[in-house]
């Protein structure tokens, strides 16, 4: 058996690349074998393997066998419910009683993501949309998933990663659906500074509106903490009127820091009672002054006027944290400047909204106004949509209202089209680790023609809402795959076995 020759990789393809470059030169193999102290048979065979693999690389990629239509919508489908590959084969083996190779769900699959990326490409509406950014880490975290959706109809226009989070990687992506043919006129997005500074490169004035979801959960989570306090403190009550009933008995109290006033523990309880209660008061008048229309003894609220409630929001929130005691004084202080850094962004939309009421006054005075928000802010519960709003009121109102609704109907304050896109992508994460660029495309076009079951949407997808009107409901038919007949025969499950993925 021959040793090992002690070369490195790097050493040994410069040395066949030179044998490659100088064949038929006399003497270079033995010139070569003299200074590297290789046999030259060993070089003769490294550059035979060399020669064999650069015609490997360079050869056409071998025909791929053809697959039926009916395989491929099953692979595909199966794998749309979060299944990797091997999930796949296992589903096959139980449910069809059929066997499949991993070759050939792999084939499947890469194929079904170049047409999906050819698609995405292609398929943008005609109308200007308002466009939701966000980006999702990878389970490494050392990349992410940037996304464009659309934040009325939650239709995913863009999806790549993993990448850097940087102004670069999102001015690339915003480039790329504007390429595409999408045209937006509004964003909205969380603090991330990555994808504000991509956008303000792009379209400089553009409104960016902050999420107030993000602002509003950070609310809550302190509001939780001033809750826990006042638990803690009612639950120490008891400790502490023992505690002082040793003392009465002419014992030592127990423990490390004991507590033995049962009035001052009293008084501290009720301070915390008071500003836990405070605070949850002004979190839901923040909520509602946020809201898109405010509405109160006044009628609908102008820009001026929400500023206004603003202002004295933050100082009554200001007064809280000033006569809170010290352990509740550092929440209220911190709640404070979240709101207060926050509020700029999150009343972009609200400039908009005050132009449409002020230009319509003279049709619809605040009185129409005021009746027309009552309404619709009870639009849910009465179980009404704008048309039948205009539908409901004199006709001399409709064309003004018809304008008022569709401006409170498309405003944007939130990002939660994106981050429901992200709940579908955590899963997928889950059991992938980690997707390209093509899997995320087949995965927005099954999103983008998933039809809504249930809700104010029943019964349409995503693109349809988006404006594309004649858009299929099946992704698979607009990815090329023939649709399934009607008098197809169903395939062969196993009774007494259950899917494994």
């Amino acid at each position: 058996m021959g040793l090992c020759h002690p070369s490195t990789p790097e050493m040994r393809a410069q040395w066949t690349a030179a044998m490659l470059a100088q064949r038929g030169t006399y003497g270079v193999v033995t010139r070569l074998s003299h200074q590297s102290g290789v046999s030259r048979p060993t070089l003769y065979a490294w550059r035979e393997q060399a020669e064999q693999a650069l015609l490997q690389t360079f050869s056409p990629p071998a025909h791929l066998p053809a697959f039926s239509p009916a395989l491929e919508r099953q692979v595909l489908t199966v794998w749309i419910a979060h299944s990797s590959d091997r999930d796949i084969q296992t589903c096959f083996r139980a449910l069809a009683q059929r066997g499949i190779a991993l070759p050939t769900i792999t084939a499947i699959l890469q194929e079904a993501e170049q047409r999906a990326l050819r698609y995405l490409a292609t398929h943008m509406p005609e109308s200007v949309r308002a466009v939701a950014l966000d980006e999702i880490y990878a389970n490494d975290r050392r990349g992410a998933y940037l996304n464009v959706v659309d934040v009325h109809s939650g239709a995913v226009w863009a999806s790549v990663g993993p990448v850097a989070v940087d102004s670069d990687s999102w001015t690339l992506l915003l480039w790329e659906v504007q390429e595409h043919g999408l045209i937006y006129d509004r964003a909205v997005m969380d603090a991330g500074a990555a994808a504000r500074a991509a956008c303000q490169c792009i379209h400089p004035a553009m409104p960016i509106q902050g999420d107030q979801w993000h602002v509003l959960h950070t609310c809550a989570q302190l509001q939780g903490r001033l809750d826990r306090k006042v638990r803690d403190l009612r639950a120490g009550t008891a400790v502490v009127a023992r505690q002082a009933a040793r003392v009465a008995a002419g014992l030592r109290p127990l423990g490390r820091n004991p507590q033995t006033d049962c009035a001052a523990h009293a008084a501290h309880l009720a301070a915390a009672e008071r500003v836990a209660e405070g605070v949850r008061y002004l979190r839901q008048e923040l909520r509602r002054v946020l809201d898109v229309v405010v509405l109160d003894h006044r009628g609908v609220l102008d820009a001026q006027q929400r500023q206004a409630d603003l202002d004295s929001l933050l100082l009554l929130l200001a007064e809280i944290a000033e006569s809170a005691d010290a352990p509740e004084q550092g929440l209220v202080r911190r709640l404070h400047q979240t709101v207060a850094d926050a509020l700029p962004g999150l009343l972009t939309f609200v400039a908009h909204l005050a132009h449409v009421q002020a230009d319509l006054q003279p049709i619809l005075g605040s009185e129409r106004q005021a009746l027309l928000g009552w309404v619709w802010l009870r639009r849910k519960q009465l179980g009404w949509r704008s048309a039948q709003i205009v539908a409901a009121i004199p006709v001399d109102w409709q064309a003004a209202a018809r304008l008022l609704l569709r401006a409170w109907d498309d405003a944007v304050r939130v990002s939660t089209a994106v981050e429901r896109w992200h709940s579908i992508l955590r899963t997928h994460l889950s059991v992938h680790r980690t997707l390209s660029v093509g899997r995320l495309a087949l995965l927005a076009v099954w999103h983008n023609h998933r039809v809504f079951t249930r809700g104010v949407h029943k019964g349409q997808n995503p693109l349809q809402l988006s404006g594309m009107a004649d858009a299929s409901t099946d992704w698979l038919v607009v990815l090329g795959y023939p649709s399934v007949s009607v008098g197809a025969a169903p395939m062969p499950i196993a009774p007494t076995l259950a899917l494994a993925a």
